[in-house]
C-alpha cells in the first residue's frame, strides 16, 4: 500500500498593509478629492467669515468700539477662531453621512488600522480650516487690518489656531459617529460652539462683562486661544494663553480620541 504524501499548498503572496500613518493620508487624500469635484463644499467656510465680520464690525463697531476701524483691528483675531469653532462642526456631518450611505462598510473590509479612516477625516478638513483663515485674513487686510508683530508671528498664530481646531475636531468625530442623523449633529455641536465662542473675548474685552460671565469668559479655553492668537498678531501677554492653550488642546485629545475609536467600533 502507498502512502499519499500531502504537501501543503504553495503560499498566496501577500502585499504588506501600509503603515497606519500612510493608510491615514491616502484616505485623507481621498476627501481632498471630493472636495476638489465638489468646491461648494466650501462655500461655507468661505462665506461665513466674511458675513460675520461685515455684520460685527459695520452694524456693531461704531456702537462698541466708537470707530469700525478700531474695532476691526480688536475683532479680526476673534473672528478668526470663531469661524474655525464652527468650521470644526462639519468633520462630524460627514462622517454621519458616510456611515449611512456604507461607505465605513467598504472601510471595515480593507486591510487598514480601524484607526486610520478617523484620522483621515481630520487630516483632510484641515484644507476646511485654511481656506476659512486665508478668506478671513485676506478679506481683513482689505478692509484695513495690519499686524504689528511680523509675519513670522503671524504664521504661528494661524498654526496655534489650526492646532487647536484639529484638537477639537475630535470632538464633533465623537459627535458624528454617536449621534444618529447628520442635523442632530448640527443641532449638538451649535449648542456646544455657541456659548464658548460668544462667551468668550472674540467680540468684547471680559472687563466689559457683568461679574458672573467674566468667570466664565476668563476660563473659557476659546477665550485662551484668541488671547493667544491676538497676542501674536498684535501684541501683548502671549505665553499664558499659550500654555493654557496647548494644555486644552492635550485633554481634547486625551479624552475625546479614546471615545471616538469607542463609538466608531460600536458603530461600524
Amino acid at each position: 500500500m502507498t502512502t499519499a504524501v500531502l504537501t501543503p499548498p504553495p503560499a498566496v503572496p501577500t502585499t504588506p498593509t501600509l503603515p497606519a500613518v500612510q493608510q491615514a493620508l491616502t484616505l485623507a487624500w481621498r476627501n481632498v478629492v471630493k472636495i476638489r469635484k465638489q468646491p461648494e463644499a466650501l462655500m461655507d467656510v468661505s462665506l461665513q467669515p466674511i458675513i460675520f465680520t461685515v455684520l460685527f464690525v459695520f452694524v456693531f463697531g461704531g456702537a462698541i468700539a466708537g470707530d469700525w476701524r478700531d474695532y476691526l483691528t480688536y475683532l479680526v483675531p476673534g473672528i478668526l477662531v470663531q469661524t474655525l469653532m464652527f468650521a470644526t462642526q462639519g468633520i462630524g456631518v460627514a462622517l454621519n453621512n458616510d456611515i449611512a450611505k456604507g461607505v465605513f462598510d467598504r472601510f471595515r473590509s480593507l486591510p487598514i488600522a480601524r484607526s486610520a479612516p478617523l484620522v483621515g477625516a481630520v487630516l483632510s478638513d484641515v484644507v476646511r480650516y485654511v481656506t476659512s483663515m486665508t478668506v478671513l485674513l485676506a478679506f481683513a487686510v482689505a478692509l484695513g487690518f495690519r499686524t504689528t508683530q511680523g509675519l513670522p508671528a503671524a504664521a504661528l498664530a494661524v498654526l496655534v489656531a489650526l492646532a487647536f481646531a484639529m484638537c477639537l475636531s475630535w470632538v464633533f468625530v465623537w459627535i458624528g459617529l454617536t449621534v444618529r442623523s447628520a442635523g442632530a449633529v448640527q443641532g449638538v455641536g451649535f449648542l456646544a460652539t455657541f456659548p464658548l465662542t460668544f462667551g468668550s473675548t472674540a467680540l468684547v474685552q471680559a472687563d466689559t462683562l457683568p461679574g458672573w460671565l467674566q468667570a466664565f469668559t476668563r476660563n473659557n479655553p476659546v477665550t485662551h486661544l484668541i488671547d493667544t492668537v491676538r497676542g501674536l498678531l498684535l501684541g501683548g501677554p502671549v505665553a499664558e494663553p499659550l500654555a493654557w492653550t496647548a494644555g486644552w488642546a492635550a485633554l481634547l485629545l486625551a479624552v475625546f480620541v479614546p471615545l471616538a475609536m469607542r463609538a466608531y467600533r460600536r458603530r461600524v
